[in-house]
């Protein structure tokens, strides 16, 4: 039962004339029938006839046959995929500039702030360090401020840890319930409430309130936007988005120290306020108006949507996009749901995957950077700091490169392996320790290599969870929870004080970690590929459908058909 067959694939202008060979589960198909495809499943049809179960074809006539993985293939510089309409290009230029940007200069303050305390903090952790270094002696004014000594920084960075932690836990299930374009500026208004609120403490206990407070509302940020990203945007477009957003954090790193310094310079003294006390006011004074324009402007969720710059066609269309890869929107939660969560690898290796990878960064946010700069004893304070920026500003080139380069070239495993690569290459360094000092300013500059690839990982998990919302939902807080508790507690035992600069045992665990994180990826290429492949075989079986047709008018007809998808007509 062969014959000749033309392929016609309206939804990406090609003609393919192929010779078909009905076997196996076809044979006892009627002697006219069509297979109608939609057309983003047209290649993956074409690579089943080619290979599949059911039918063998060979070429009759020279076509483009390649793979749904070749066709996404693109240039670095890219922006949109090149099936993407007019239509929906302009959609997602108003979406970047509604979702990514905005995520991104909050968290850009949302990382002045924490740098801030870390700015007071890792003063303290060079205090504590040179208090063993009489002729090189360190003392912030915080410390004179509220009598601190040096060891207040690492409970000042456990008791937010607490606080992200278990402002994270309610928010497991809430995501797909709430309206996101109240959470983020709610968030926002929160922190930037008690951020202020830490220029007026007196003491320990006091500031210890304000940063469990300012951990408790900053928790749901991270894993809220990266919700909202997988909410409107395609697997092969997230980790470019993230890796936007992520900058924030690199900058405001970098322009913490910056306006830390300024501060201290400009404003020490002024109205009675120290230096570090205005900062806290700066911040909040930037905080508090993003919140508020984020409930205009934060567009939330496509089912839970509320913007005036997105019309119901826009909508309609960005839903329509996702649908087209099987990312679900809303899914009802039932104990089925809660069973499947559970019995899944998905859970369980994601949230190992993304312990290794919080474990696998613990150099980034260690202080031995400024530490090891310190104890050269040759720079000023105010050299010192400044040099300290040329780490996260070169971390600002390892985000984008690393991020890019996932979407448009490098794929998602090979960006995570090449970023903690070399990471690994500058934690050997420090863990081998005498080397040349030129050595040792270029391994504490890779040090942001490690988080660079954050946004690469959370938006495959967003994709690898893009089925069920309440399952992604679920998972991304669980991941993100759970690593970011353990870092509450690791650095006490390997990042000692006492240890710096060298940390010896820091240094071995973040990069015996960092190496688990590498195999963990390829662990979770391999799980995710495969079940990738099940889900094309399932879609493929859905669509190969067999409808019988009478007469050959009507199979002229059929065949002849526009823009509608892929019609393989065998006779």
């Amino acid at each position: 039962m062969g014959g000749s067959s033309t392929v016609h694939d309206g939804g990406s202008s090609r003609n393919c004339e192929v010779e078909l060979h009905s076997v196996g589960r076809f044979q006892h198909a009627q002697p006219r029938h069509t297979l109608r495809l939609y057309d983003e499943h047209a290649a993956y049809a074409r690579h089943r006839l080619q290979h599949g179960n059911g039918v063998s074809v060979r070429p009759k006539a020279i076509c483009d046959m390649a793979s749904s993985e070749e066709k996404t293939r693109r240039r670095w510089y890219d922006w949109f995929h090149p099936d993407d309409s007019p239509e929906e290009r302009k959609l997602i230029i108003k979406l970047d500039l509604l979702i990514v940007i905005y995520a991104f200069i909050v968290y850009w303050v949302k990382y002045m702030d924490q740098a801030n305390i870390s700015e007071c903090g890792s003063h303290l952790t060079v205090h504590a360090y040179n208090s063993h270094n009489p002729d090189n002696a360190y003392v912030s004014g915080l410390s004179e401020d509220l009598g601190f000594d040096g060891n207040e920084l690492v409970h000042l960075q456990t008791i937010y840890n607490l606080g992200a932690v278990l402002g994270q836990l309610p928010f497991a299930l809430l995501f797909p319930k709430v309206r996101m374009n109240w959470v983020i500026p709610g968030l926002d208004l929160g922190w930037g409430l008690f951020t202020l609120l830490q220029y007026r403490a007196q003491g320990y206990s006091e500031l210890m309130a304000y940063r469990f407070l300012v951990g408790l509302f900053e928790s749901a940020f991270f894993p809220g936007v990266h919700y909202v990203f997988g909410s409107w945007y395609r697997g092969d477009e997230i980790s470019r988005r993230g890796g936007v957003f992520y900058v924030g954090l690199t900058l405001g790193t970098l322009t913490a120290g910056l306006l830390q310094g300024a501060a201290s310079e400009h404003l020490d003294g002024v109205n009675g306020l120290a230096g570090w006390r205005w900062m806290f006011i700066i911040n909040s004074i930037i905080t508090l108006p993003l919140g508020l324009v984020g409930f205009w402007l934060w567009p939330g969720t496509p089912d839970k949507v509320k913007s005036p710059f997105l019309s119901e066609e826009e909508v309609a269309l960005a839903r329509k996009r996702l649908q087209r890869v099987r990312h679900e929107q809303e899914t009802p939660l039932t104990w089925a749901t809660v069973r499947r969560v559970f019995t899944s690898w998905k859970l369980y290796l994601l949230i190992v995957w993304d312990v290794f990878f919080w474990s696998g960064c613990l150099n980034a946010s260690s202080g031995g950077y400024l530490l090891w700069i310190k104890s050269l004893k040759r720079y000023s304070t105010d050299k010192v700091n400044n040099l300290g920026t040329t780490s996260p500003a070169i971390g600002i080139f390892y985000v984008l490169f690393i991020c890019f380069g996932a979407d448009l070239g490098l794929g998602r495993a090979g960006a995570i392996t090449l970023a903690h690569t070399w990471n690994l290459i500058g934690l050997i360094i420090l863990i081998v320790w005498n080397v040349p000092e030129t050595a040792k300013w270029f391994a504490f500059n890779t040090t942001y290599s490690s988080v660079a690839m954050s946004s690469v990982l959370y938006g495959w998990a967003n994709d690898i969870l893009r089925g069920d919302v309440n399952e992604r939902s679920f998972t991304l807080i669980a991941m993100n929870s759970i690593a970011q508790s353990t870092t509450a507690w690791t650095p006490l035992l390997v990042f000692k004080t006492v240890e710096a600069p060298r940390f010896k045992k820091g240094y071995s665990f973040t990069a015996a970690t960092s190496a688990c994180l590498i195999l963990t990826t390829w662990v979770v290429w391999y799980l995710h590929r495969k079940e990738e492949r099940q889900l094309k075989a399932v879609q493929a079986e859905e669509y190969l459908h067999v409808r019988e047709i009478s007469g050959e008018e009507d199979l002229q007809k059929d065949g002849a058909t526009k823009g509608v998808g892929t019609t393989v007509a065998a006779v």
